[in-house]
């Protein structure tokens, strides 16, 4: 068949827009991308059809759909998301090695206080030796000083004897000192 192409007078004619050269979408810089899924329920049989652009997916013209495909399979609206993800993470994570691992952490914990409390028990026994033998030491300090003091009235007693014996009997005197020498000091 010839094409003819026939003039129409009431055709609209086409008017020139002017078109901006800069892109309304800006490109982004770059990045990786990133890949995201979103899950959407199909429309429930009977609503309303949405009046936008995009055509229906209930409606006829849609190729292979009917009202009866989206309950046949097995009702995808009544699927609890969280429901169904808390199952997949459940069925991914395998508890058995953070249990064991939270259980010895609990037994190292366990033993880490009880050696704490062992040493605390450990420095307060220390102390309380520390404080006897601090104890024991003023004592025998004490009686070191008492005997140094006795020590040295006797001496000055001793001395004072022995110059009044020399003075009053110098023959005798003599005499005991040549059969006892007194002691040689080192």
């Amino acid at each position: 068949m010839p094409l003819t192409q026939t003039y129409s007078p009431h055709a609209p004619s086409s008017i020139p827009l002017a078109v901006s050269s800069k892109s309304p979408y800006r490109h982004p810089v770059a990045q990786s991308p990133s890949y995201t899924r979103v899950a959407v329920s199909p429309p429930k049989a009977g609503s309303t059809p949405n009046a936008s652009a995009v055509p229906s997916l209930t409606s006829g013209s849609y190729a292979g759909s009917s009202k009866g495909d989206y309950e046949s399979s097995g009702g995808a609206a009544n699927v609890d998301l969280v429901e169904m993800m808390n199952n997949r993470v459940s069925n991914a994570v395998n508890p058995l090695p953070m249990d064991r691992s939270l259980a010895k952490q609990a037994q190292t914990s366990g033993q880490l206080n009880a050696k704490q409390r062992e040493l605390a028990e450990l420095q307060a026994l220390a102390q309380r030796r520390l404080k006897g033998a601090r104890a024991n030491i003023a004592d025998g300090m004490k009686a070191a000083k008492e005997v140094k003091k006795d020590l040295e009235w006797t001496q000055k007693r001793m001395t004072g004897l022995k110059a009044k014996t020399e003075r009053k009997i110098p023959s005798a005197y003599k005499t005991a000192s040549g059969r006892y020498p007194a002691p040689v000091d080192c």
